[in-house]
C-alpha cells in the first residue's frame, strides 16, 4: 500500500475507474479532479482487490472509499476533497505539487468578460 500511495503525486483509491466510477462518492472525486484539470493521476479500483480495499482502510485508518493522497499524504475522502474544493484549499495543495488548477484559468476567463 505504501508503494502505491507514493507512486504518483496524486493517487485515488476508488470504486471503479475514472472512466467508469461505480459509486457516487468515487464519481464526485473524479469530477472534482476533472474540474481542476487534474487528468494525470493514479486510480486504483478497490473492487478488483479485496486485500487492497481492506489494506488501504487500515493504512489510512479511514473507513471509507474513495481515498485521496497528494504527495503520499492522505488527504481524505469525497467529503474532505469537496470541502477543499469549495474553500480553495485544493488549488493551493495542487500548486504545491506543481499542478496548476484549471479553475484559475476559468476565473481569468470570467474576469475578461
Amino acid at each position: 500500500v505504501e508503494r502505491l500511495v507514493r507512486e504518483h503525486p496524486v493517487v485515488v483509491f476508488m470504486k471503479g475507474s475514472p472512466a467508469q466510477p461505480l459509486c457516487g462518492f468515487s464519481n464526485a472525486v473524479v469530477q472534482i479532479l476533472r474540474l481542476h484539470g487534474v487528468e494525470d493521476y493514479r486510480a486504483h479500483d478497490v473492487l478488483q482487490d479485496p486485500d487492497l480495499r481492506q489494506g488501504i482502510k487500515n493504512y489510512s485508518n479511514w473507513p471509507t472509499i474513495p481515498q485521496v493522497y497528494l504527495n503520499g499524504e492522505f488527504v481524505g475522502g469525497c467529503d474532505i476533497l469537496l470541502q477543499m474544493h469549495q474553500n480553495g484549499d485544493l488549488v493551493e495543495e495542487l500548486k504545491k505539487l506543481g499542478i496548476r488548477s484549471a479553475l484559475l484559468d476559468a476565473e481569468k476567463d470570467q474576469e475578461k468578460k
